[in-house]
């Protein structure tokens, strides 16, 4: 299991590592599209299954959350498991589990079994999650970093998508939804044998890892956490309760349902222009700009400018409702593109084990807004629509802009 390169043939020369790039970005990108299809697919699956079986709405809900607490648990030792078995096993582990963990609720109908297995494959998610996202940024070619990464997150979106569609078309009865998304893990799995041996990482055995080397990153860049926490809260966690929001302004239930594809829209149609642009940007002949990281923090500036821009609208929706689509396309877009910058500023300075250790820090902040956003903004939906809920987005988005005018 051994990461270091063969030798390259003669005649080569600097060739290989190029070629070795290029196949690994492509079986990552393989690899994470078809588990994601089918992780997306699995979770609803799941989930009205255990409805359809009397199971408590209190307890789906536990249960949903339960994926959510794996990635939470694992992020912050993505790092240490990468150092102790290398890039490429952790990956190849990152596979295999969610495969061992959909045949198990093939296997058994036990409600415990089925909490252990969602709990394990969001683990493993989480492990997959924080390393793709350090591969793609490190292996990327320089000049084409914000191309790569951005045209990596616009795939994953997609597969927020097309996971639930392929289940309607398959049809939540029965277990063949449950095969056809074992058989599409089995494919990620496959496309993720293909990686190449990467080379070694230069701090493989002296970067700090675990709690200890998040900690340490954290401190290192604090802004990198609290640009992560912004975009998730906007991207993420409010688009879980839009359906809500819209129906708080009377709404129907198929408009209020729209609100959340809008988001998802707005966040699948800007991550990549935005990623081109930070190259554009960032290598333009006069340096206009400023530097490559001076240019990637005006468009970080300039979202969440967006973002603010959009929720001081709010207080206004409630008289024109139509406007509030508009609304969740710009926070989808502008929390999707500053968490697509981040990654690219991470990708820029760091590598090896020290990129994973940003990159946990990014996942954890992300997943932290993608939570705190629900939980904060139902309660204050149920204060008040039209007062508690606009003032809590107005502050979070008015924070963001401060630290990005303050921050370096």
């Amino acid at each position: 299991m051994s990461e270091h390169p063969l030798p390259p043939p003669p005649g080569t020369g600097c060739v290989e590592a190029p070629a070795r790039a290029r196949l690994g970005l492509w079986a990552i990108f393989g690899s994470t599209f078809f588990e994601l299809v089918g992780y997306f697919m699995l979770t609803p699956f799941l989930v009205l299954r255990l409805s359809d079986a009397g199971v408590s709405t209190a307890v789906i809900g536990l249960f949903a959350a339960t994926a959510w607490l794996g990635i939470f648990c694992m992020t912050p030792f993505a790092s240490a498991i990468t150092q102790r078995l290398g890039r490429r096993p952790t990956l190849w582990l990152a596979a295999v589990v969610p495969v061992l963990t959909a045949a198990g609720f093939l296997l058994t109908p036990s409600l415990l079994a089925w909490f252990v297995f969602n709990l394990v494959g969001g683990m493993a998610s989480g492990l997959r999650w924080v390393l793709a996202e350090a591969v793609v940024a490190e292996f990327a070619p320089p000049g084409q970093r914000g191309r790569a990464i951005g045209v990596f997150e616009t795939m994953v979106g997609t597969t927020f998508v097309i996971g639930p569609a392929l289940l309607v078309w398959v049809g939540p009865e029965g277990d063949a939804a449950l095969w056809v998304a074992l058989a599409l893990l089995v494919v990620g799995m496959c496309w993720s044998l293909v990686i190449p041996r990467l080379p070694p990482a230069a701090d493989a055995h002296s970067a700090r890892v675990g709690l200890g080397g998040v900690w340490h990153a954290f401190l290192a860049h604090p802004l990198t956490m609290a640009i992560g926490f912004i975009g998730g809260f906007f991207e993420s966690g409010i688009t879980a309760i839009l359906p809500l929001y819209g129906l708080a302004l009377g709404l129907g239930a198929a408009a209020a349902a729209l609100l959340v594809s809008a988001s998802g829209l707005g966040s699948a149609l800007t991550m990549l222009p935005a990623g081109l642009l930070a190259d554009r940007l960032a290598h333009h002949p006069q340096q206009r700009f400023g530097d490559e990281f001076a240019a990637r923090r005006l468009i970080m500036r300039a979202c969440a400018a967006t973002t603010l821009v959009a929720t001081l609208v709010i207080p206004f929706v409630a008289g024109v409702p139509w406007l509030a689509a508009p609304v969740a396309f710009v926070w989808g877009g502008a929390g999707g593109c500053l968490y697509t910058m981040v990654m690219i500023d991470i990708g820029s300075r760091e590598e090896g084990i020290t990129l994973v250790n940003s990159t946990a820090v990014l996942v954890l902040s992300y997943t932290l807004g993608g939570v705190a956003a629900p939980a904060l903004g139902a309660a204050a939906l149920q204060w008040s629509p039209l007062l508690g809920f606009p003032a809590l987005l107005i502050g979070v988005a008015t924070v963001g802009c401060w630290l990005l005018w303050r921050g370096r």
